[in-house]
């Protein structure tokens, strides 16, 4: 596809082709950022419905293993009653899919909706951003495509893709890098003029979110005391034992996945994953459940009182949930799940080794765990310096990231294929 050309046969000047999308860029990203904290709005008066109002209603302990057990296993039942009875089956499966995928019919939004809120208010171990990604860009493509349809449709995915990175990470930097990784658009135009629009959008959708809900990713950390080499050499290999985790987590999806499968219909299959859990939230603890994003600040917060036999469990528990939600069948994303999990080994690994500075361990941690699952670099780092928002960090987590790239470069990607829709229940 080359360059827009007008009915004279020049190019068309960057700023009359632009123009015309601001506004709707502005739109999209305030409206994909209301549709993110709608979702999370609904699922914490859910949260607090489920978890506290019921069972003191009824005289039980919200935080026992019967009720924890219960509700995830009800839970895990009404999700697989969404996914085999709404139209569309709320989404693909999302074992089969990335961060992005193609635009969803409007049909599949609704039973999509249900399933994320219904995972996020009751202790599912997953995040929101891929299905809140999905149901905005099936919202947006579809009403774009109606009323602008000069517009081609794919702009339409970039922009609310940003949009809702944007408003996820509170930062219209985040949607910069993720596109940049993706390559969005055409090759020929430079890369700054394809990413002006989206970074609009996602620029409007962290404002609202700041603004409605002052979302932040960052810790409570010592500060970092600055680079030396020495930082550079144990950056690398917590960064390195990061990855090996992460990939740890990507080699056994398929297998946890197929066990899952073969119990054939929805119901059962998620149902089940609801029970295992259930069971995993008791062994665990409330920090292993949930999207993990308030339950890393918790975490960070209480480090000094969590020992290390404590920290192994939680993160080996928060893998197994993560494994177990994104497997049966859930509604969800797996960047939170997997940051967390990210934090919980950097804390792991400052105790272990004292000497290493806790926000380096965290950050190098994060960053391992994040390339080997996402496969995204610039995100990773993006991520890593705003839960540990120290810009010294920065030179040593670029020289990190090496040899976790290395490590990780040409591993499989953490999806397995879809099923035919004969095999589904």
């Amino acid at each position: 596809m080359g360059e827009e050309r007008d009915t004279t046969g020049g190019p068309v000047p960057l700023a009359r082709r632009l123009l015309p999308l601001v506004v709707p860029a502005l739109v999209v990203g305030v409206g994909s950022a209301l549709v993110l904290l709608a979702v999370e709005a609904v699922a914490a008066l859910l949260q607090e419905w489920v978890w506290t109002v019921l069972p003191g209603a009824a005289g039980i302990d919200g935080q026992g293993a019967l009720w924890t057990v219960g509700v995830l296993t009800l839970t895990g039942i009404a999700v697989g009653l969404v996914v085999w009875k709404a139209p569309g089956h709320a989404g693909p499966e999302p074992a089969t899919v990335e961060l992005v995928t193609e635009p969803l019919e409007p049909r599949a939004v609704p039973g999509l909706l249900i399933t994320v809120v219904l995972a996020l208010a009751c202790g599912v171990s997953l995040g929101p951003e891929n299905p809140v990604i999905a149901v905005n860009v099936a919202l947006i493509y579809w009403a774009g495509r109606r009323l602008v349809p000069a517009a081609p449709g794919q702009a339409w995915v970039g922009l609310s893709t940003a949009a809702t990175i944007g408003a996820l990470f509170s930062t219209p930097v985040a949607a910069a890098l993720l596109l940049s990784e993706m390559a969005a658009g055409d090759r020929d135009e430079p890369l700054w003029d394809r990413l002006v629009l989206p970074l609009v959008a996602a620029g409007a959708a962290a404002v609202t979110t700041h603004a409605l809900a002052g979302h932040a990713l960052s810790l409570s950390l010592p500060p970092y005391p600055g680079p030396s080499a020495g930082d550079v050499v144990s950056g690398s290999v917590i960064a390195l034992v990061g990855g090996v985790v992460g990939l740890a987590l990507v080699y056994a999806f398929p297998v946890v996945t197929g066990w899952f499968r073969r119990l054939r219909h929805p119901v059962l299959m998620v149902g089940t994953g609801g029970l295992v859990l259930g069971l995993l939230g008791v062994l665990g603890g409330r920090l292993t459940m949930f999207k993990g994003l308030e339950e890393m600040g918790e975490l960070a917060a209480r480090s000094s009182e969590v020992g290390v036999g404590a920290l192994v469990v939680i993160i080996v528990v928060r893998m197994a949930a993560l494994l177990t939600a994104a497997s049966c069948g859930f509604r969800g994303g797996r960047i939170f799940p997997v940051l967390f999990t990210g934090v919980a080994l950097g804390l792991l690994a400052a105790k272990l080794v004292p000497a290493v500075p806790v926000s380096l361990a965290v950050a190098s941690a994060v960053v391992g765990i994040l390339a080997a699952v996402t496969r995204l670099g610039w995100l990773s780092l993006f991520i890593a310096v705003t839960v540990v928002p120290d810009l010294g960090l920065l030179p040593v987590l670029c020289l990190a990231v090496l040899p976790v790239w290395l490590l990780v470069s040409g591993r499989p990607e953490m999806v397995v294929p879809a099923e035919p829709d004969s095999a589904r229940g």
